[in-house]
């Protein structure tokens, strides 16, 4: 069993929300895979995380990278010196994080507004 720092988790959980939310709009007609979590983060998704399988690819992709990052502690991405996502899955997770953090303040979530801006 692996161990998460409570940083870890709370980064990885809030990655997960952003491409859920990313993917439930964009990709809605696609039928949906179940994506196998880590332990530490499975117990947010009550139902579980059912994402398409490009999303899903995604999702672990970022999940592996963000469990293997050198810096504690982590500073957003944006700020970051060392960039861990290649440039595809780099402009990737751009995307979702700009069209998910739009629609997750919109809908009430103003924690992520802090987030979005720092």
């Amino acid at each position: 069993m692996e161990q998460f720092t409570s940083q870890q988790i709370k980064d990885m959980k809030i990655l997960a929300s952003f491409v859920r939310v990313y993917c439930k709009a964009k990709h809605a007609s696609v039928d949906p895979v179940s994506v196998e979590l880590p332990e530490a983060l499975a117990a947010s998704f009550r139902k579980g995380l059912s994402l398409c399988p490009n999303c899903a690819g995604m999702i672990a992709y970022a999940l592996e990278r963000r469990r293997k990052c050198p810096l504690d502690p982590k500073p957003s991405c944006k700020h970051c010196r060392i960039h861990c996502y290649s440039k595809e899955y780099r402009a990737k997770i751009k995307e979702i994080m700009g069209f998910s953090g739009r629609r997750m303040i919109f809908r009430g979530r103003l924690d992520y507004l802090w987030h979005y801006f720092f």
